[in-house]
């Protein structure tokens, strides 16, 4: 492999969020919910790599299987063969931190060494070998809270209560993640926006979101173009940019340090104007 690796010191600043991180996606799959097949080709991955780069991105999240609501499962070679080349660029040509967004134990081992410097796994770490497998990276881990699988998660979800619910299982994959020796400092915990949820669980997630807080590690956040904000506005996915703006506020008005989302530019506006709020004004030059 010849990506870039960074060094510790770089990764480990990724986890102190002296200000919220915006996370560009970047699907390299066929059948993504808002962004299928755009960037399944190399050029035009790395065409919007740039482009992100450029509306000042602060983290690349690269996926080679879709998590839609239905989405068939992609075999781990077919995975690996999608994200490690695009991964490898990537990282030699820009001085972005990538993401590999990835359940699966080779696609962890193998994104890492080609320079991925981040884990987002929407399964927690529960599938075979992929707990040791990011033990052994050692880099930092996004543990998200699903209920179900993609194919069927969204057939009547239910909860007790779906924010002390989640709350529950992030701190038992937290747990389990420490107990295996995975420092906390590496940790972060997304509540799963969307992955085996109501729009009322939804809804309550975000109006309860400094709820996690308590877990003591950053919070990312994902809810661009997502059919709650399509429910809400009664739009199509290619107009749901301000609904879904409007959600990312929100979210770091809460405590959120990463907002996942597919319009950069736009999203760094929202969070530079929620941080100058938050901060009273403090670092902006006049």
């Amino acid at each position: 492999m010849q990506g870039v690796f960074l060094s510790e010191v770089a990764v480990l600043m990724m986890l102190e969020f002296s200000r919220p991180q915006v996370m560009g996606i970047l699907n390299v799959t066929p059948d993504s919910f808002s962004d299928g097949g755009h960037y399944a080709l190399r050029e035009a991955a790395l065409k919007r790599a740039e482009q992100m780069v450029a509306e000042g991105v602060d983290i690349i999240d690269i996926g080679g299987e879709s998590t839609r609501p239905g989405a068939q499962p992609v075999n781990e070679s077919d995975e690996i063969e999608r994200v490690v080349p695009l991964i490898e660029v990537i990282t030699a040509r820009f001085n972005i931190p990538v993401s590999v967004d990835t359940s699966k134990a080779g696609v962890i081992s193998a994104a890492v060494a080609a320079g991925a410097a981040m884990i987002n796994d929407v399964r927690a770490l529960r599938e075979p070998g992929a707990l040791e497998a990011a033990v052994q990276a050692g880099v930092p881990v996004c543990l998200m809270h699903m209920q179900g699988e993609p194919r069927t998660m969204q057939s009547a979800p239910v909860y007790n209560n779906v924010t002390e619910d989640v709350y529950s299982f992030l701190k038992q994959r937290m747990d389990v993640c420490i107990a295996a020796g995975i420092p906390k400092e590496r940790l972060l915990i997304d509540p799963g926006f969307g992955f085996g949820k109501s729009l009322a669980h939804n809804l309550t997630l975000l109006k309860e979101l400094n709820r996690f807080k308590a877990l003591g590690v950053p919070l990312l956040v994902g809810v661009s173009r997502k059919s709650m904000i399509g429910t809400i506005l009664n739009k199509p996915v290619d107009d749901r940019l301000y609904g879904s703006l409007a959600a990312a506020a929100l979210a770091l008005w809460q405590g959120a340090a990463v907002i996942r989302v597919h319009d950069v530019a736009e999203t760094v506006d929202v969070m530079k104007v929620c941080s100058a709020v938050m901060n009273e004004g403090r670092g902006i030059q006049h």
